[in-house]
């Protein structure tokens, strides 16, 4: 993880239902759990690959301040091989090295098979608590909250917005389970996600760590220019060869990617 504890990543594919069904809202706790679960599982066997771009931004505030950007290119080949290429930096160069490319270390490590069983948002896991639904213009949610049946840095505990048509993750509040690093007394963290070009993708991530010894550090990722591969081992082509940019499955599912 980071030396400020920032490594924590949630990643979660979700693609949209074929079916798009709306959802009736009186579900059980169970039931709710079975059709995300079903869900992901019909919307990883259709997500081959994507390329998308996402900015960095990271504030300390502490014995020493800080601030630090970085433009990353992503690509995502199923069933679990992520890279990265590091566009720009800008800022901190410490921060960079310590907190920000280790991010990107850190989303590798989760690929592994063990690690990607580790995250997924199923029962074996996780223990889930209906809390109650929302609406809003847009859509109806499920709001459970979910807790970790172990201690893990890959899973976390707290609240999760499933969208009530498509059976996807909308949103995430929360904390890991387990503190990365020693220095680190507290994380708070959130996950959005929208539902693109027929794929759910993550669009924000935001979290505020608080240090042991004193200072906050507040981290934003933004997720754009989404691209999906229709055939990750031909699509070579690089974003800006493509034509319009479509949107992209950029790490979002019950199932890590």
């Amino acid at each position: 993880m980071t030396a400020l504890g920032l490594a924590f990543f949630g990643v979660t594919l979700a693609s949209s239902s074929e079916a798009g069904v709306p959802a009736p809202l009186a579900l059980s706790t169970e039931a709710i759990v079975q059709n995300l679960m079903a869900a992901n599982a019909r919307r990883a066997v259709s997500l081959r690959g994507y390329r998308g771009k996402r900015v960095y931004k990271l504030d300390y505030h502490g014995v020493f301040g800080g601030h630090a950007e970085m433009q990353v290119e992503a690509t995502y080949r199923a069933p679990n091989q992520k890279d990265f290429k590091v566009v720009s930096e800008s800022g901190s160069k410490l921060l960079i090295r310590r907190v920000l490319m280790r991010l990107l270390q850190s989303e590798q490590d989760a690929q592994q098979e063990q690690n990607r069983r580790d995250l997924e948002i199923t029962p074996a896991n996780y223990q889930f608590h209906l809390a109650g639904t929302e609406h809003t213009p847009e859509a109806d949610f499920y709001v459970l909250e979910v807790k970790p049946r172990s201690k893990s840095k890959f899973v976390y505990q707290g609240k999760i917005w499933v969208d009530a048509r498509d059976f996807a993750m909308a949103r995430m509040e929360g904390s890991p389970a387990t503190n990365p690093s020693f220095w680190v007394s507290h994380i708070e963290i959130q996950y959005q996600w929208a539902k693109i070009g027929g794929f759910w993708l993550p669009i924000h991530n935001h979290s505020v760590t608080n240090v042991r010894l004193g200072g906050r550090a507040v981290l934003d990722i933004d997720y754009a220019d989404y691209q999906i591969m229709s055939d990750p081992q031909t699509d070579a082509r690089s974003p800006s060869d493509k034509g319009p940019i479509l949107p992209d499955p950029s790490s979002v599912t019950v199932q890590p990617h």
